[in-house]
């Protein structure tokens, strides 16, 4: 069985990341995504500037030692919320979930807030496994799909 474990995330991890993050049926499950997500510079830019914000914590996910994705915490809104990306060949096997239940032991801050398409079925798995409860929805504008759909909120109160 392999080992699922985090590490904090650094400037070489960004063009993998990157990677991941063009995959479009990973911007389609996403759905709330950047206007371009092949926009390799401003992807780097803009995660390069992350890595530096003391507000903003992010952690890569290793499966033994091969990076599967990250899973971060970032203010928006007054509030503190938590993302996760996995790379698509790694869907499905639970290391979301597990990510996320690791990150949660390590970083004790709450509420902590998500989002998710409304179809997001999977991501819906991993908050509801690690805790957070549905706490709304309203409809927004998801660049992946060029439209506005349904997001639904979710909470960690504890």
């Amino acid at each position: 069985m392999k080992t699922i474990s985090l590490i904090t995330s650094t400037i070489d991890h960004l063009p993998l990341f990157f990677q991941n993050q063009t995959d479009p049926e990973a911007n389609q499950m996403a759905a709330f995504t950047s206007k371009d997500p092949n926009d390799k510079e401003a992807y780097i830019s803009k995660w390069t500037k992350h890595l530096n914000d003391d507000s903003i914590t992010m952690h890569t996910v290793l499966l033994d030692e091969e990076i599967a994705g990250t899973v971060c915490t970032y203010p928006m809104n007054k509030e503190l919320h938590i993302t996760y990306w996995i790379n698509k060949s790694h869907w499905g096997k639970g290391i979301a979930t597990k990510a996320v239940q690791l990150f949660l032991q390590e970083f004790k801050t709450r509420p902590i807030h998500a989002s998710i398409a409304f179809d997001n079925h999977g991501s819906r798995q991993v908050l509801l496994k690690n805790g957070f409860l549905e706490n709304g929805s309203d409809h927004y504008f998801a660049n992946a799909r060029n439209k506005e759909i349904k997001e639904i909120f979710f909470i960690l109160k504890t």
